[in-house]
């Protein structure tokens, strides 16, 4: 049976079981069931186990250990691991030197007692909603597996949900932390924009890109949260007097119904009726797509002249288009990013918390090309975060929260998710929800191998 985080650190920490154990299990786990879910890329077994005996020897000696002591975790492809090469999901990268250190987040759990095992499969170059790599094949959704796990960071939820591991990290630029959190049924958390440091992190759009953590439950999330961040949270006195709304217009179309019911009784919880309708939300997000496809193009276009055929087609047309835009056409974007973003900081004024879904419904399957938006048929995998590329803008921190397994029962049980938005650096604020929520039965899907028991 999968343990939570927070219980594998207790159970090492104080001798009932060895980290060298977790690891092997884990890592034996990801050797065999991975084979069905195609989350990891490459398993890191020789460090892990190195790692895990030197802290099984501290232990042993006494010495102390971080709070997430032997507690084995994966990393999105795209962060860097002390001699692999930094491959972000292709092949173009390859001939590059191996890193020379891990990434500044990754060394910061490792100093808190995690051990790294696996780099996670993703969207080449994190350019896209559903890990379908023609490099590393496609992840597939642990709930029914023969649908998308979201993207781009698809094999890190994936993961998490499967059982494999308590914990992973991902990148979050238009919402791939928040889109594959809402398939898989687990909770993810973009933080603050510019919070946790991205050094050693391949860039998709240095001017909107993020990392997060992924986990089953909400408290182990805030704990790896705490970890890479460097310190611990204030914490909240209840969530009482809080002011919460939810977001109408745009954030209500093409919804699923089991979806907006549990919006509802979010809302119900709080006591609040209030709803919020942003004002050009449309073109938010035709902005956070124009300067994602400009940065990402211009980023990749020495390489996209010397070898464009090492990319994946569908990742190098949409580089190609990218780089070619007029420049005009991205200053305006940026330009209407700065206005978007001022009134989303003004809105922060009014209320304390936002929720939106974070996907129209559940998982579309592998083989499902569409889904309706606005009336329209359009692609499934371009769409997928309709709801989330608008907040990109904001920068803002938002927790993606699953509903639990009653509330999404009108799809065969594939989960739902919403995004629960707070000011920036009130990442306290998101985790006191989430939690309240959680402890309610309004929030909270066990991965594979718990029980609803363990959610909180």
């Amino acid at each position: 049976m999968s343990q939570t985080a927070v219980a594998i650190a207790n159970t090492v920490r104080f001798g009932l079981r060895t980290a060298r154990d977790v690891v092997e299990t884990t890592l034996e786990a990801l050797r065999t069931r991975d084979q069905t879910y195609h989350c990891a890329t490459r398993l890191l077994t020789e460090r892990a186990l190195h790692m895990a005996d030197t802290l099984d020897a501290r232990i042993a000696n006494g010495d102390p250990v971080g709070v997430l002591a032997g507690v084995p975790f994966g990393v999105k492809d795209l962060f860097d691991m002390e001699g692999l090469v930094t491959t972000a999901g292709s092949s173009v990268l390859n001939g590059n030197p191996p890193a020379t250190q891990d990434a500044v987040v990754v060394q910061r759990l490792v100093a808190a007692g995690a051990i790294p095992v696996a780099t996670l499969n993703m969207d080449e170059f994190a350019y896209g909603f559903s890990t379908e790599n023609a490099h590393y094949g496609t992840t597939r959704n642990p709930r029914n597996t023969e649908c998308l796990a979201g993207g781009s960071s698809g094999g890190s939820a994936a993961a998490v949900a499967a059982g494999l591991l308590p914990f992973s990290l991902g990148s979050d630029t238009n919402g791939s932390i928040r889109v594959p959190s809402s398939l898989c049924g687990i909770w993810g958390l973009r933080p603050t924009q510019g919070l946790l440091p991205l050094d050693g992190t391949f860039p998709f759009v240095p001017s909107l890109d993020t990392i997060g953590p992924f986990a089953g439950t909400v408290t182990d999330l805030q704990r790896v949260f705490e970890a890479m961040n460097g310190h611990a949270l204030e914490e909240l006195e209840g969530t009482n007097g809080l002011r919460v709304a939810r977001l109408g217009g745009w954030f209500q179309q093409d919804v699923d119904p089991a979806l907006l019911d549990g919006i509802d009784r979010i809302l119900a919880f709080f006591g609040s009726h209030k709803e919020i309708e942003l004002a050009e939300v449309a073109r938010a997000r035709a902005s956070a797509f124009l300067i994602s496809a400009a940065e990402g193009g211009n980023l990749h276009l020495p390489r996209l002249r010397k070898s464009p055929m090492d990319y994946d087609p569908a990742t190098r047309d949409r580089l190609i288009a990218g780089a070619m835009l007029p420049s005009a056409a991205v200053i305006q974007a940026h330009r209407f990013r700065n206005w978007f973003r001022k009134g989303l900081h003004e809105l922060f004024e009014q209320v304390d918390v936002l929720i939106a879904p974070a996907t129209p419904g559940p998982a579309p399957r592998i083989d499902q090309a569409t889904i309706s938006v606005g009336g329209k048929t359009v692609s499934a995998r371009a769409n997928l975060g309709v709801f989330t590329q608008p907040w990109s803008l904001g920068g803002m921190p938002i927790l993606a929260a699953p509903l639990p397994p009653a509330a999404s029962a009108a799809k065969d049980g594939m989960p739902l998710g919403v995004q629960i938005i707070a000011a920036p650096g009130k990442e306290n604020v998101l985790f006191a929800v989430g939690k309240a929520l959680a402890h309610a039965g309004l929030a909270g899907y066990p991965v594979l191998g718990t029980t609803p028991s363990e959610e909180n």
